[in-house]
């Protein structure tokens, strides 16, 4: 290197001293012809510094620019904006804009949010797809996505964008990707990613009818023995008034059951395990055979008996659009499991988040679906009552905290015990039926079973005929 040399010191001679002692004239020219040399060798100091400096730096840079430092690197360019159509079966728009627009506007400003209508005929998304309308993200719940996406030819596999992102699946509750998978992907294929709301069972009660028949209140981990022991003593007539001392939603009884037990059998033509039904139907039917706890005419009629505030105990699913305003004094205790039973909770599955493969934008649209089920955004709907998607428990502990319809209610009650997985779905090449359907004859039974108009058996022999029925009218529309 050079700069050693440069800036090292002047060599001074060792015999300076004899000669300004010897010939003092001499040796003052000497000191000026000298002073002359180290003035020409600084000034071609600086100038060599000059050159250096320069070749450091980068040839285009300005004079005021630091040494070594780099020119400013040239600003983004700004993504281009993006439209996103969305439809969203079963939820309000205001619902979707409290819980998700301003997040998603902050994180992807570019981003335009365009909410399709879903209520009515002219508004499902197959009446869309007819009308060349695609959505590009859609919202389904797990029993209809064959039905509204796979057979209207819009699925795509989400496993591309889940491995280019490397997104953690392991975040959410496996029964929610396992039981997607399951009903939907015969080769591994995942089609949707879970959102909620999804609904666990409970158990409401009325406190005040409580006090006023000198009763324990409900507590977590009861049996429906139990349960039922105290239903028969809350039942009685005062004063003309009939109090009930059960009432259920019957759909939350059957459907969401802790077998996770279908209504068609996955595996054949018939109704699923005849001998469990009988044993689910026994159980709920012995409450509504306790004198004057009459079970309401309709489903809808005996799912609104417990606002009314003459019902002791309501059977039903946990929810953040629960109604219970009606009554000052009410509460939650864990939903009881049926004896032999795994030691599961129910649920309505929540729903999933779908991406057309017709999208000209499917990596804005899954950046959208991300944040949508950010854990930041899962967390601040747990607070106001909605149950999160994700597999860490510790966000339970905030449930339903912001909500003044469910403030200082049991919430454990919610996930008492773990939730149950999804209903299976039909095994590959048998014939599928629309599950509404399915469930409607079931609750049908059950209806007419509690009513007196059939036995228990008779009921379900009914049901697995019609269900047999259903079967050869779907096979009857491919022949």
């Amino acid at each position: 290197m050079i700069f050693p040399t440069l800036f090292g010191r002047w060599p001074m001679p060792s015999w300076t001293g004899i000669w300004e002692k010897s010939n003092p004239t001499k040796w003052k020219e000497g000191r000026f012809r000298m002073y002359k040399y180290k003035k020409l060798f600084h000034g071609l100091i600086g100038s060599s510094l000059v050159v250096l400096l320069a070749a450091c730096g980068d040839g285009g840079s300005s004079p005021n620019q630091t040494v070594g430092q780099k020119p400013a690197d040239k600003a983004e360019k700004p993504p281009e904006p993006v439209e996103l159509k969305i439809h969203a079966a079963g939820v309000a728009e205001q619902e979707f804009n409290t819980r998700f627009k301003d997040v998603l506007h902050k994180k992807y400003p570019h981003i335009t949010i365009t909410w399709l209508p879903s209520s009515g005929a002219s508004n499902s998304v197959a009446e869309y797809v007819a009308r060349g309308e695609i959505p590009d993200i859609i919202r389904n719940i797990s029993s209809t996505i064959r039905t509204n996406y796979l057979d209207l030819g819009l699925g795509y596999d989400l496993n591309e964008m889940v491995m280019k992102y490397k997104y953690d699946l392991a975040r959410f509750n496996p029964i929610f990707i396992d039981g997607l998978k399951n009903l939907t992907s015969p080769n591994g294929e995942l089609y949707g990613l879970p959102v909620s709301p999804f609904f666990s069972r409970v158990l409401y009660y009325n406190k005040d009818l409580f006090d006023k028949f000198g009763q324990p209140y409900l507590k977590d981990g009861m049996t429906w023995e139990e349960v039922y022991d105290a239903a028969r003593k809350m039942t009685r007539v005062e004063n003309g008034v009939v109090y009930r001392g059960f009432s259920a939603n019957v759909s939350s009884l059957l459907t969401y059951n802790e077998y996770s037990l279908s209504t068609l059998d996955p595996a054949k033509d018939e109704l699923s395990s005849f001998e469990t039904w009988k044993k689910i139907f026994d159980n709920y039917m012995r409450f509504y055979q306790i004198p004057n706890n009459t079970i309401g005419k309709t489903v809808a009629e005996e799912s609104a008996m417990f606002q009314k505030g003459t019902v002791a105990i309501h059977s039903d699913i946990y929810s953040p659009y629960l109604n219970l305003s009606m009554l000052p004094n009410w509460d939650m205790a864990s939903i009881p499991i049926i004896d032999g039973a795994p030691k599961k909770i129910g649920i309505f599955p929540p729903g999933y988040l779908l991406i057309t493969k017709q999208s000209k934008h499917k990596d804005e649209a899954f950046k959208v679906i991300m944040e949508m089920l950010d854990n930041d955004v899962q967390m601040n709907d747990a607070r106001n009552g909605f149950l999160p998607t994700l597999a860490d428990k510790s966000v339970l502990s905030v449930l339903s905290q912001n909500s003044d319809a469910f403030k200082g209610k049991n919430m454990k009650a919610v996930s008492y015990y773990e939730f149950a997985p999804l209903r299976p779905a039909r095994a590959k090449g048998m014939t599928v039926i629309d599950t509404n359907t399915a469930d409607a004859m079931l609750r049908d039974a059950f209806m007419n079973s509690a009513l007196g108009s059939e036995d228990v058996n008779s009921a379900l022999r009914k049901t697995d005929e019609l269900l047999r029925k259903e079967v050869e009218k779907e096979k009857s529309k491919t022949k």
